[in-house]
C-alpha cells in the first residue's frame, strides 16, 4: 500500500480559535500553500484512491482542499484514530482491512501523532525519527503483516518547499 502522509497547513493560533483546538482552522496562508502543494502533486501524476483526515477543522481543510484538486471529494473521510489522541494499533488494523495492499491511501493529520506512526512503520519504533513540517509530505510503501503494525520503506520526505520548487 502506498502511503502519502500529510501534516495539515498552517493553522490559526489557539487564541483566535477560542481555545478550541479541535475548531482551529488553516489559515489565508496555509490554505494557499496547501492549494499550490496539492496543484503540484496533481501535475506530477500522483493519483491516490482515498483521502482520509483527522476530524479537526485544519486537518479536515487541508484534505479537503487536496481532495478538491484531485476531485476526489466522495473518497475521502474523517477518522478518529488520526487525531492527535488517536489509537495508531486501531488506525494500522483498520488501514489494513479497508484497503488492497495497491491502494494509494492520503492520511492528514497531526504532530506529534504523524511523527510517531512514521517512526513505527519505517524504523519498528526503534528510536529513528522522521518529523513532517507543517504541509510536509511523507511516502510510505507499507508492507500488510500479521502483527498489529504496519511496516514500510519511506520512498520520499518532502517539504512544502520542496514541492513547490518541484512546480516550477
Amino acid at each position: 500500500m502506498d502511503l502519502f502522509i500529510l501534516r495539515h497547513g498552517e493553522a490559526s493560533k489557539r487564541v483566535a480559535a477560542g481555545n478550541k483546538d479541535f475548531d482551529r482552522p488553516l489559515t489565508v496562508t496555509g490554505q494557499k500553500e496547501v492549494a499550490d502543494i496539492a496543484k503540484s502533486l496533481k501535475d506530477l501524476g500522483i493519483k491516490f484512491d482515498f483521502i482520509l483526515s483527522s476530524p479537526l477543522k485544519r486537518a479536515h481543510q487541508t484534505a479537503a482542499i487536496v481532495a478538491k484538486t484531485f476531485k476526489n471529494e466522495k473518497k475521502m473521510e474523517d477518522w478518529d484514530e488520526l487525531k492527535p489522541e488517536g489509537n495508531r494499533l486501531d488506525l494500522y488494523r483498520k488501514l489494513s482491512s479497508r484497503f488492497k495492499q495497491q491502494s494509494s491511501v492520503l492520511i492528514v493529520g497531526h504532530e506529534p501523532y504523524l511523527t510517531d506512526m512514521l517512526g513505527e512503520m519505517i524504523f519498528d519504533g526503534k528510536g529513528g525519527t522522521v518529523i513532517l513540517k507543517k504541509a510536509g509530505l511523507a511516502r510510505i510503501e507499507a508492507n500488510s503483516s500479521s502483527s498489529p503494525k504496519l511496516h514500510g520503506q519511506l520512498k520520499w520526505l518532502l517539504t512544502p518547499r520542496h514541492m513547490k520548487n518541484m512546480a516550477k
